[in-house]
């Protein structure tokens, strides 16, 4: 599951967030959304903790693993301009983020529209918090939409605080998982 197709990778990201609210506020200009979310995610695989999974084209995911005490930075957000929701959004997500111990952060996951509801974000969930586990490590996300929040509380996510969003933005649900006790 383990994904070595950067392109494919991002065409399977753009297209499970091609109707998804946060994306379009995030990125307004419908004609520049999909470049946009491709440099957007491109990003997290310059980490060096990145590991991306795939199930086949219909589904992706981006996870870091980070150390305690690191932070990702955007840089300084521009003052306005087609980036200027996202910088902000991400600074009020940082404030959120642990970085109290080592965990594994789900950076983003998508699956596409017609695959949806079949179990591939399951899958992909699946194999990376088990390793956690094995690994006692805790994972962190943010739940973009209420149907993945509902999926992420089936896997053991607690919210982490209330809701965050950013003007008008639709809210965005910092969560954290514990690791499980395993038997190895």
């Amino acid at each position: 599951m383990y994904a070595s197709d950067a392109g494919g990778l991002m065409d399977t990201l753009a297209s499970a967030f091609a109707a998804d609210p946060l994306a379009a506020w995030l990125f307004p200009d419908e004609d520049r959304r999909a470049a946009y979310q491709d440099g957007f995610y491109r990003s997290f695989l310059g980490h060096p903790g990145a590991e991306a999974y795939a199930a086949g084209g219909e589904g992706a995911a981006i996870w870091l693993r980070l150390k305690a005490g690191e932070r990702l930075d955007a840089g300084d957000a521009p003052p306005g301009g087609p980036l200027a929701r996202l910088f902000a959004l991400g600074a009020a997500l940082a404030a959120r983020h642990p970085v109290d111990r080592p965990h594994v952060y789900l950076a983003v996951m998508g699956v596409v529209p017609p695959a949806q509801g079949r179990g591939i974000g399951s899958a992909l969930l699946r194999d990376r918090l088990a390793r956690a586990d094995r690994d006692g490590l805790p994972a962190y996300l943010e739940a973009s939409s209420p149907g993945s929040r509902a999926l992420y509380l089936r896997h053991g996510f607690a919210d982490l605080g209330g809701p965050v969003r950013v003007e008008d933005s639709p809210a965005v649900q910092p969560m954290r998982r514990e690791p499980a006790a395993t038997d190895s």
